[in-house]
């Protein structure tokens, strides 16, 4: 990367949108690689940069950042280990901790919702030694603590400590509550040099045999070990010294299993650094409200594009394109207008989409990949080198136009600004033909109105300017490409109260040819925005059509579901009656035939079954009869209901029933298909209905009436028969119950030789009415019977 280059990238700011990135990492080297990073020169580095961001934001937003807090260098930890050297246990913590966030990671990446991307490899990769995490917080709690559990051995030393230390306090206490009591300056046990001691008053050091380990610094106090206690104390110091040794073989151990897998423990440091700085520029996408732009071969066209570091909500979005139609923009204006800032957020854009990040601009946004973004910007007065402006930046162009080819994009503020504005014009197109020549891309700011000329002729030169509001004296910040700017200089100082003689002096003083040029400006700046105010209304204009299709599409859809759910319900309640019919009939038969067979096992329930089929038949007209009932309810009755009367139950959507008889009270009494219930006067309606409900009405009561008359058998019993006979009789036996549509039959063979019982069982494999069958359970006959349940 070249000094300007790196020089251009200071300019633009892109260090300070770096900065931005660096807080969302979570690591301190993640932060380090995010202020590191440059822009890459190669297509493909670049689309992979962008789709791992893409990738990451896409994670985020199903299940947040994967937690990486607490990671930290461990190389250097590493290394020693590796060479034999014991680790503390602040480094064994460290480690473990990487150790926790590889395997956090790895299942942040296995949980649902998270489809193929292309930074699964990463979390495939991380090893997350979970045995070895463990061990290492097993066996320290903090950085100065280690665990009794870290081994049996040092918990058995540590129980001796314990043992000690309470002899060793409770020998002393006798001596505090003894006769002796009165040469202590205080009844207290303390410490001193890591021995138990108590303190005696300077004259009476004589009267407590002992060691004297300190002296007050006053004089007055003595502190002693009684002698009683000497040989406990030295115990005691005994186990510490072999508590601190096993506690060394712990941490050497640890370390000696960290070094075994050294390689495995710094390349997941190495992914998780590589993590955070992927998923801080996932973070950074959504803080800037930014998306992926498209990598392609020539040319630049960013959509609603914002400069990064200005508020999102205030900054104004701009369209901004450059090698297409064209290969250079002269953006003209007034000084405060945003040229510099438009130019600035080119470059920058490009750059950031080149460090992989996502750029503030709208979907469907493409960026060409450069080798240099090169750029001359802002006041380079130098005092040191006694260099003015103008040769501060022709220095800066010069350079630029020795680096300078099909793969640069170059950037020029007020260009030819500084010197003699004729020269300066005439210098700043020369230095544009020179670099479109190189095939650059170029952007330029300028005042002067003969660059506009020159862009207005020239084939691929086009013209742009950043609106103004002379009523306000404010800049809009809006960018117009394809219409020249003006300088506005004599409205703004007018505006600010400059007297009108002067204006009209300094009027008089341009030439013809530069007011015809500005009048025609003025003009097409009048017309653009005239145009801007037709779009606006008809933007509106169309709003408000497509929200009055929308309004009349939800009211259709809602009358649609509410007239379907009215017949559903109708259809419900009829189908209602009709189930309860069924089930009251089932429930005869069920009875009938348990009479049946109790009393008459030689009937012939070919004609009962044959009877009971066409009541069946006649059921399923009446319900055929029914199925469609009027959506419009009937009109009001016009006479309260009387015995023989047809009416509609109004709380239960129109249901029809007969007036069976009238009670003294002026209620109801109805009957509702098998149903029978009582009604208020004003809960019912009078109707009449037409002649084929009237019909399936009569079918139905007279059904329920015969239902109760007839029955059919769900079992035979062939027991006695040879196996022609019974395979005969159990086929007309199945005929008979699928008319009668019974679910379940059961025929009686017994046991004897079983030969009735295999026929049986074959035809049953072969019959098509038979859904399945089984021998018969304890109760039902066992093996002598078989169940068989039918379609």
């Amino acid at each position: 990367m070249t000094d300007l280059f790196e020089k251009s990238i200071h300019t633009l700011e892109l260090p300070r949108v770096l900065e931005k990135l660096a807080e969302q990492a979570v690591t301190e080297e993640g932060k380090e690689r995010a202020m590191a990073l440059r822009p890459l020169t190669d297509a493909d580095d670049v689309q992979r940069l962008q789709a791992e961001t893409t990738a990451a934001v896409n994670m985020t937003a199903l299940r947040g950042s994967p937690a990486l807090s607490g990671v930290k260098p461990v190389a250097a930890s590493l290394q020693r280990a590796d060479m034999g050297g014991a680790l503390n246990t602040r480094e064994l913590l460290d480690i473990a901790a990487v150790l926790r966030a590889a395997r956090s990671a790895r299942d942040y990446a296995a949980g649902e919702n998270n489809g193929k991307t292309c930074i699964d490899h990463l979390f495939a990769s991380l090893t997350a030694n979970r045995f070895l995490e463990d061990k290492i917080t097993g066996s320290i709690l903090g950085e100065n603590e280690i665990a009794d559990s870290a081994s049996p051995e040092l918990a058995s030393i540590r129980r001796h400590i314990r043992a000690t230390s309470a002899k060793v306090r409770d020998i002393l206490q006798k001596l505090i509550s003894s006769s002796q009591a009165k040469y202590l300056q205080e009844p207290i046990i303390t410490m001193r040099s890591d021995r138990y001691v108590v303190p005696v008053r300077s004259e009476c050091k004589n009267d407590v045999p002992g060691l004297v380990h300190d002296v007050s610094s006053s004089g007055g106090t003595f502190f002693i070990e009684p002698m009683g206690v000497v040989k406990a104390n030295n115990e005691l110091r005994e186990l510490q010294a072999d508590e601190e040794k096993e506690i060394d073989r712990i941490l050497a151990e640890l370390s000696a299993d960290c070094a075994a897998h050294k390689e495995d423990i710094a390349q997941d440091y190495d992914l998780l650094i590589m993590l955070d700085v992927i998923f801080a520029r996932a973070k950074l996408s959504y803080r800037m409200r930014a998306s992926e732009p498209k990598i392609v071969s020539r040319g630049i066209c960013l959509r609603q594009a914002r400069h990064p570091l200005l508020d999102p909500n205030k900054a104004v979005a701009n369209d901004l394109y450059l090698g297409g139609d064209f290969d250079t923009l002269v953006i003209t204006g007034p000084n405060t207008g945003g040229k510099t800032v438009t130019l600035k957020t080119i470059g920058l854009l490009t750059l950031m989409a080149q460090c992989g990040l996502h750029i503030p601009v709208a979907d469907d946004s493409t960026v060409m990949i450069f080798d240099r973004v090169l750029s001359d910007i802002g006041d380079e007065q130098s005092i040191a080198q006694s260099l003015s402006t103008f040769s501060s930046h022709m220095v800066n162009i010069v350079g630029i136009l020795k680096e300078a080819d099909d793969k640069t994009l170059i950037l020029f503020d007020e260009l030819g600004a500084g010197t003699d504005p004729i020269e300066g014009a005439a210098l700043a197109a020369a230095i544009i033909e020179q670099s479109r020549e190189l095939g650059a891309l170029v952007a330029a700011t300028t005042h002067y109105a003969e660059l506009k000329v020159y862009a207005m002729t020239t084939a691929g030169v086009e013209n742009a300017s950043c609106e103004f509001d002379v009523n306000s004296l404010a800049p809009t910040y809006r960018l117009l490409i394809g219409i020249p700017g003006k300088s506005n200089a004599f409205a703004i100082s007018e505006r600010l109260g400059l007297p009108k003689e002067v204006i009209d002096k300094a009027s008089a003083r341009i030439d013809a040819e530069n007011v015809r040029f500005e009048d025609v400006i003025t003009r097409l700046e009048q017309q653009r925005q005239q145009m801007e105010q037709e779009k606006d209304q008809a933007r509106k204009l169309r709003r408000e059509m497509e929200d009055s299709a929308r309004t009349a599409r939800e009211y259709r859809d809602k009358l649609e579901k509410e007239r379907a759910k009215a017949v559903e319900k109708a259809q419900a309640e009829a189908r209602a009656i009709l189930d309860e019919a069924r089930n009251t009939a089932d429930s005869v038969f069920k009875e009938l035939n348990e009479m049946r067979r109790r009393q008459r096992k030689e009937e012939d329930w070919q004609k009962v079954n044959e009877e009971r089929a066409g009541l069946r038949q006649r059921l399923n007209q009446a319900e055929d009869a029914l199925g469609a009932r009027p959506e419009e309810p009937a009109p009001p009755p016009t006479r309260p209901a009387q015995a023989g009367d047809t009416v509609e139950l109004v709380k239960m959507g129109g249901t029809k029933a007969q007036v069976l008889a009238v009670n003294k009270d002026g209620s109801l009494q109805l009957q509702a298909g098998i149903l029978k219930i009582t009604a208020k006067q004003d809960e019912v309606r009078v109707t009449e209905e037409d002649g084929s409900k009237k019909q399936a009405q009569r079918i139905i009561h007279r059904a329920e009436r015969q239902l109760r008359t007839v029955g059919a058998s769900s079992e035979v019993d062939l027991r006695g028969m040879m196996t022609d006979e019974a395979v005969a009789a159990l086929d007309s036996f199945l005929d008979n119950a699928m008319l009668a549509k019974l679910e379940t039959v059961t025929i009686i063979h017994g046991k004897g030789t079983g030969a009735v019982r295999k026929a049986v069982r074959e035809h049953l494999k072969r019959s098509r009415y038979v859904k399945s069958f089984r021998p018969g359970r304890y109760g039902e006959g066992e093996d002598g019977v078989t169940v068989a349940e039918l379609r």
